[in-house]
């Protein structure tokens, strides 16, 4: 897994995502999906920079049915950020960095 980006999956997605002290982007991915690798190395760069105040996780989706189910993600990627247990913003698709980065300092 890259630097600075943790893969969670159901079994540890509450305790990783909804009660963390800190907020927390979560991206739903799978090995399959072109967009989803694309996205991958800005949102690793973004850990780079965030890191210090913001979670980096991704959730494969293929191995973990729950939590994207329960988050209604019908297409990937999916980018969700959460504060506090909340959605705060979420992006679907390929986005340019600049759109992450304004996601990323609402928090």
């Amino acid at each position: 897994m890259a630097e600075g980006v943790l893969e969670i999956e159901d079994s540890n997605f509450e305790a990783e995502v909804l009660q963390s002290e800190k907020p927390v982007l979560v991206d739903f991915w799978a090995p399959w999906c072109g967009p989803c690798r694309a996205i991958a190395p800005v949102v690793e760069e973004l850990a780079g920079t965030f890191g210090d105040k913001i979670k980096f996780t991704k959730c494969n989706v293929d191995d973990n049915p729950v939590a994207p189910g329960k988050f209604g993600i019908k297409s990937i990627p999916t980018l969700i950020l959460f504060n506090g247990g909340d959605i705060v913003d979420k992006v679907i698709g390929i986005v340019a960095k600049s759109k992450l980065e304004e996601m990323l300092n609402k928090v």
